[in-house]
């Protein structure tokens, strides 16, 4: 997930577990020439790590075996902005050395299918938008909270925690004002399996206004301000400007 320095050799490495869920481990001579697993330990690898676990102290990695670099996120700045902002947003989610379930599976098929090159905006989206249950926020995408109905077009409402029917879009003046087709994909998105899919294609119009829902919810009601979200608003704000810049060319 990530790494730190340690004292003058040695690196403290935080990393995604299936057993444990996120934690870190203490690596010894990590920083000394040549020492045997410099490249088991780069972020964004993946594969079979031994060692000790320790619930009052440091826990060690010994050894490591069939490991594998995401090479087109450590590579890409967009993917690797992405899978940063991810793993930040599970690390932030789940308490260390707990077991996280099936989210494991859901986390690793999400960097698989970045480094894949699927779009890892909508990935990330996926897995910010089923993680808000984690922070305590369980909006409601697939039917207006008021009379449950499912069959009139909807919209979000942040001040109700979720979608309201068109027979109730009076009770908040602030709604969303969504698209048909944002809140379809809103609502897909909540429940994806990551490990079964093999394509996504967006149009980047709902794009902006997916992203903008959630980043609303994780602004207002999570409250999360992580460095690795800010990058990527910036390299937006970058990308806008270029854009901009070559049309007034």
């Amino acid at each position: 997930m990530f790494r730190r320095d340690y004292r003058e050799r040695d690196l403290l490495v935080k990393m995604l577990t299936d057993k444990i869920g996120p934690a870190m481990f203490f690596v010894k001579d990590a920083k000394k020439r040549g020492f045997r697993m410099q490249s088991d330990i780069l972020p964004f690898t993946h594969g079979t790590y031994i060692g000790s676990l320790s619930n009052d102290q440091l826990s060690f990695i010994n050894t490591a075996s069939e490991t594998h670099q995401y090479q087109r996120i450590a590579t890409d700045i967009s993917r690797n902005a992405y899978a940063t902002y991810l793993l930040a947003l599970v690390d932030a989610a789940f308490p260390d050395g707990r077991s996280i379930g099936g989210w494991f599976n859901q986390v690793a098929a999400a960097l698989d299918l970045i480094n894949q090159g699927l779009d890892e905006q909508i990935i990330t989206n996926v897995i910010e938008s089923q993680l808000l249950i984690q922070f305590g926020v369980a909006p409601t995408w697939d039917h207006c909270v008021i009379c449950g109905r499912d069959d009139l077009p909807l919209d979000f409402s942040e001040q109700y925690g979720g979608m309201l029917c068109r027979n109730h879009w009076h009770l908040d003046d602030h709604r969303m004002f969504l698209d048909r087709r944002t809140v379809y994909y809103l609502q897909r998105l909540s429940t994806l399996n990551l490990q079964k899919i093999q394509r996504i294609q967006i149009n980047a119009a709902t794009k902006r206004r997916i992203q903008s829902v959630l980043d609303t919810i994780y602004d207002d009601s999570v409250g999360l301000n992580l460095k690795s979200k800010r990058f990527i608003r910036q390299m937006a704000k970058w990308e806008q400007n270029l854009k901009n810049n070559q049309s007034d060319d």
